[in-house]
């Protein structure tokens, strides 16, 4: 029996993107976990609705996360990286960090799956919680540096409750900080079009930051950074990527449709 039998299907959007980049860009992203599980994978109606375009809008989010936990990690002798509605995100992997503590958390039904698919590995830990609730900060050392991943997952809330969480977070975790993906107004039509075409109809998606710093000010945070999604990817892929790709990737970066998000709890 494949041990991705019975898995939820909308699980596996993100991973298979980060498999198709992997494919055929490993010198911009490689992830040798999602790799393996490409032969398990029924992805075909992900497939046929997803251009490369899509592919790349999905693996550059992880390209800056990885980047921004990957200097995280390097500034403290210990930390806590907390990824929030963790899904079978394999950043644990990729990272290859073995000192630090990882903290997946996500609802019971996707932890069951994510343990059965990935495993639970050498300092991480699987937590099965309603991120929201915050019951999963007990269980965490809050003393610690912390950096908090959410990776898909703020958009399909509204406003007020992701503002409620971010102000529980700096007071449960006062060295804490927070990387997310986001997009505007304009970019989150897009993707609830998108999310329908693979055969989803029921995650409708509404949060959505059109001025980084403003939602900072909101939140009673600090701004880090902001960065367009394909900036990086633009600069090294170049002509490698289709041209409807490299322009609509233009197209994003230069009016704020997809951004990440890094703030100061």
């Amino acid at each position: 029996m494949s041990k991705l039998e019975g898995v939820a299907d909308t699980l596996f959007i993100p991973l298979v993107s980060r498999i198709y980049v992997s494919n055929r860009f490993p010198d911009y992203f490689y992830d040798q976990m999602a790799l393996s599980l490409e032969s398990e994978i029924e992805s075909e109606n992900i497939k046929k609705n997803t251009s490369e375009y899509l592919h790349m809008a999905s693996v550059a989010r992880y390209y800056h996360l990885d980047s921004w936990t990957r200097k995280f990690l390097a500034s403290y002798e210990k930390c806590n990286v907390i990824n929030l509605g963790a899904g079978l995100e394999t950043a644990y992997f990729r990272l290859n960090n073995k000192r630090d503590l990882f903290y997946e958390v996500d609802t019971s039904e996707v932890i069951e799956n994510r343990r059965k698919v990935l495993g639970e590995c050498e300092n991480e830990f699987l937590i099965a919680s309603d991120i929201f609730s915050l019951e999963w900060v007990k269980l965490i050392d809050t003393t610690l540096p912390s950096l908090f991943i959410v990776s898909g997952v703020f958009q399909y809330y509204q406003e007020p409750k992701i503002l409620e969480f971010i102000r529980a977070l700096k007071e449960a975790f006062p060295n804490g900080e927070l990387i997310f993906d986001a997009t505007n107004e304009k970019g989150l039509k897009f993707a609830n079009k998108y999310v329908k075409k693979t055969g989803n109809t029921s995650a409708p998606m509404y949060f959505f930051v059109n001025d980084a710093s403003l939602l900072a000010q909101k939140s009673s945070t600090t701004l880090i950074e902001c960065r367009p999604f394909f900036e990086a990817a633009r600069k090294m892929l170049a002509k490698r990527l289709k041209i409807t790709t490299r322009l609509i990737m233009k197209i994003v970066d230069l009016s704020g449709r997809a951004i990440l998000v890094h703030l100061k709890l």
